[in-house]
């Protein structure tokens, strides 16, 4: 019985499935360290799988896919995609960024993978936007074509941070005097998080209580240190004014989505926030975004999801 394979490979971990009607299954999590190369640990899948004989596959990966050579960044791994092919001995190998195969789980996710924030309803087939606070700051869109669903890849992360309220300008000063520069990915990211709370607690002459962007998250929900709470309000607050940017740039009737590492560990914060409230504060384009909706992904499976959808959009029946 031949079958197709995807792939989620980040710095520290690989995990892979087989590819079904419905979705995903047989999922399997190794660890990058373990192997010398790619091809060892995907050949390893397909051994823990011997009924099943593979003759596609699709790899995200977390980096960029320029050309035939792939070099990761956080990992050792580096590999030509007609070399894997052939070694994997496939028929179609597809390679793509890691955030691709995020916006292409968008519009298979269902109502529970996914959480609402504030109103809206999407439109079938409207464009859809995605970001992912992280180690860095992803984004990604993506459009209905003749052919299916297309990605419009960009650096998205990286665009200047626009500051709203007099307390974002307080952080980006901050930003200014540290990198001579506020991007987007310096106050969406982990490391982000750290420099609101240290631009916070700079401003009012305080000692840093936290160290790390997950001890700032913590002692924020528990409500140990007041500047934590204040970080993290801001945080969900400039998702918010970055989101309704999104959603302007390419009229995303089809929703923003929230991805990434960061955002589910306070999902019930984020709820409570003012991050909608920023979504729409967009002076005489309220109305614009008023109807587009807002979503936290709650699938912990996306990436492998997004890899099925553009594998399944790429290849024959």
């Amino acid at each position: 019985m031949t079958e197709k394979f995807v792939a989620d490979v980040g710095g520290t971990n690989i995990r892979l499935a087989r590819v079904t009607e419905t979705g995903v299954d047989n999922i399997i999590k190794y660890q990058c360290k373990d192997f010398g190369s790619i091809d060892l640990a995907i050949e390893q899948y397909f051994k823990d799988l011997p009924d099943f004989t593979f003759t596609a596959g699709c790899i995200a990966i977390a980096c960029p896919v320029l050309g035939d050579q792939v070099v990761m960044t956080n990992h050792s791994w580096a590999f030509s995609q007609k070399a894997l092919k052939q070694q994997l001995d496939l028929e179609q190998l597809f390679v793509i960024n890691d955030f691709t195969a995020v916006a292409h789980s968008l519009p298979v996710l269902g109502k529970d993978q996914v959480v609402q924030i504030g109103e809206g309803t999407p439109k079938e087939n409207g464009n859809i936007a995605v970001f992912g606070p992280g180690t860095g700051l992803g984004v990604e869109h993506l459009t209905m074509t003749i052919s299916g669903w297309q990605t419009l890849d960009g650096e998205g992360g990286h665009v200047d941070f626009a500051p709203v309220d007099e307390t974002d300008v307080i952080v980006w000063r901050y930003l200014q005097n540290q990198f001579a520069r506020a991007s987007a990915e310096e106050v969406m990211s982990g490391r982000g998080l750290m420099n609101v709370y240290k631009a916070l607690a700079e401003n009012a002459n305080e000692p840093l209580a936290a160290n790390e962007p997950a001890e700032v998250t913590q002692k924020a929900l528990s409500g140990e240190c007041h500047t934590c709470v204040r970080a993290l309000t801001q945080f969900c607050r400039i998702m918010g004014s970055f989101a309704g940017n999104l959603a302007l740039n390419m009229a995303t009737t089809g929703g923003v989505f929230i991805g990434g590492g960061i955002a589910n560990r306070f999902a019930e914060f984020l709820q409570d926030s003012d991050f909608r409230a920023r979504f729409e504060a967009k002076g005489q384009m309220k109305l614009y975004v008023k109807d587009i909706p807002t979503y936290l992904i709650a699938e912990p499976d996306h990436g492998l999801l997004g890899a099925s959808a553009y594998l399944k959009q790429h290849t024959a029946s």
